[in-house]
């Protein structure tokens, strides 16, 4: 499946912190930059951090097989043992999970791994890995 990269802009309130959660501990390359702005590769997509620190929003969560999460959030879908990997970097690097890494609807078509936690800036993200990837849109 080829798909078009997406184009996201979020606001963070600190570019050192978030080039060292985006660059350093998630591995994403660097693009452009400025002192307001910096442009990363996140898994073949264009993610922008924007110095924006009155732009952050209060917490909401939904509730999802159990768990609370967060609403707004972002992320991707890694293969199981990029998912994995990631779930270790960030254990390691002390990061708190919002929601601790598990596999959720265990035995039904959209059966998933998935883990929350926040950058520096508090914007919530979801990383996921599908036992079967052709099953990511399944009823």
């Amino acid at each position: 499946m080829s798909i078009p990269p997406f184009h996201l802009a979020i606001p963070v309130d600190d570019l050192a912190k978030a080039r060292a959660f985006y660059g350093d501990l998630l591995g994403c390359e660097e693009g452009r930059s400025s002192e307001h702005w910096i442009d990363w590769n996140f898994h073949g997509h264009q993610l922008v951090t924007h110095v924006a620190p009155d732009r952050l929003l209060p917490p909401v969560t939904n509730p999802v097989d159990g768990h609370d999460v967060p609403v707004p959030h972002f992320g991707v879908v890694l293969d199981m043992e990029s998912w994995s990997a990631l779930a270790a970097r960030v254990k390691a690097a002390g990061i708190p999970f919002v929601i601790e890494p598990y596999v959720r609807f265990k035995g039904q078509p959209g059966e998933q791994a998935t883990m929350f936690f926040h950058d520096p800036a508090g914007n919530a993200m979801e990383f996921k890995a599908f036992k079967d990837l052709s099953k990511l849109f399944a009823k």
